[in-house]
């Protein structure tokens, strides 16, 4: 792949998935008509493009490789008022990549969230949530309260939350829910 557009940034976001959930991503870049070497380059090219001393801000690089976004509209968050844009990638066309932007233009988070329109999924039990069907936003719902918690990596979110009487920790990657694990 030569150019960095959506296809490759989807490739990096399935590096990162790969960590949790392998034969998924694998078969997503398959679709992607992408091999191994492909994604290692989108790799190596996002984080290029990352630290990069004369890198444009995260939300002028989510331009330049996803172009313009789907929508884009203000959205509050107590009393911070930011701008949330919608960008969809063919890998999960239920699904949206949001960027949450500050009026400067700071980036605020980056995850994926259900489309518009499309029918999330039902979660009753901790046994409706199986890899790469929920959001954290979804889940967050379905099993309020929920325990925000650190995540082991800048793209990584984990819930604490019960479900059937049983503590269950659920963690994500760019927002999409990659496992559930039941606590003692």
């Amino acid at each position: 792949m030569t150019f960095f557009g959506p296809a490759a940034f989807q490739l990096v976001l399935l590096r990162r998935m790969a960590d949790f959930q392998p034969d998924l991503a694998d078969e997503a870049r398959h679709r992607l008509g992408a091999s191994l070497a492909d994604q290692r380059e989108a790799n190596k090219r996002w984080q290029a493009m990352v630290r990069s001393p004369r890198s444009r801000g995260a939300l002028a690089r989510y331009r330049s490789v996803l172009g313009a976004p789907e929508s884009a509209e203000p959205r509050t968050i107590g009393d911070l008022t930011c701008e949330a844009l919608l960008w969809p990638l063919p890998l999960w066309p239920d699904l949206r990549f949001e960027v949450l932007a500050a009026p400067d233009g700071a980036v605020w988070n980056e995850w994926l969230v259900r489309a518009p329109g499309a029918p999330g999924p039902v979660l009753g039990s901790a046994d409706d949530l199986r890899p790469w069907s929920a959001t954290v936003d979804e889940v967050a719902r379905a099993f309020a309260p929920v325990r925000p918690m650190e995540g082991t990596a800048p793209t990584r979110w984990r819930l604490a939350f019960t479900a059937g009487g049983r503590p269950c920790l659920a963690e994500f990657t760019y927002g999409l829910l990659q496992r559930v694990s039941v606590q003692r």
